[in-house]
């Protein structure tokens, strides 16, 4: 075998491999909201709901929203970086929440609500620099969501997961309901995607759709 034919032969191996998967860390308010809008993405392979940023081991859905254990509502998206790249991940992420708000996402408020992208290493932290200074510039308006160290993702419990596509029937505020449909209810009540229209207009990726 020629030194020609060898380069080819390990070039077409290469490109037989699955592309490694790539994790973004954001919080966003609700993560419900984060996790279905993001596993609508093209070149995501999935997401899941948790927290974040917090002092307290292997938290609860109850101790995080009770306040005092310093996590954030998060998602971590796992994503193809030969279909969609970090950077771009996060510009869709800035247009599609109100990175003005440093006290909640819509009617959603205290410390667990707030926003932030979690980054892995410097390469991770330059794209979100840029993907934030280009979020500001377009949106006129200086943008207050934190870039942090990522620390210990804990993965929330299960029946957060996929929850905009549950069939499963819990009792609401509506009366019996799916949980999609009670999804779509709250997400509709909290306001997120006319507050999301209303800063970002037609560059918003998710609002209304």
């Amino acid at each position: 075998m020629t030194i020609r034919s060898l380069i080819a032969a390990l070039a077409l191996a290469m490109a037989a491999q699955p592309t490694l998967a790539e994790k973004a860390i954001v919080a966003g308010g609700c993560f419900w909201c984060v996790e279905a809008d993001f596993e609508k993405v093209a070149g995501v392979r999935g997401a899941v709901s948790g927290f974040t940023g917090g002092t307290v081991a292997n938290p609860t859905y109850r101790q995080v929203t009770a306040g005092g254990t310093g996590h954030y509502e998060a998602v971590e998206i796992d994503f193809d970086p030969g279909r969609i790249g970090y950077e771009q991940l996060l510009s869709l992420f800035f247009r599609s929440i109100d990175p003005t708000d440093a006290g909640g996402q819509f009617c959603d408020r205290g410390d667990s609500y707030r926003t932030a992208v979690f980054v892995q290493g410097a390469a991770q932290r330059a794209a979100a620099e840029r993907a934030k200074a280009a979020a500001e510039a377009a949106l006129g308006r200086p943008i207050v969501t934190p870039i942090l160290d990522a620390g210990r993702f804990w993965p929330a419990e299960a029946y957060h997961q996929d929850y905009y596509l549950s069939d499963d029937v819990i009792l609401t505020r509506f009366g019996p309901r799916r949980k999609s449909v009670a999804y779509d209810l709250y997400r509709e009540a909290c306001g997120r995607d006319a507050r999301v229209r209303a800063l970002w207009g037609d560059a918003a990726p998710f609002a209304g759709k």
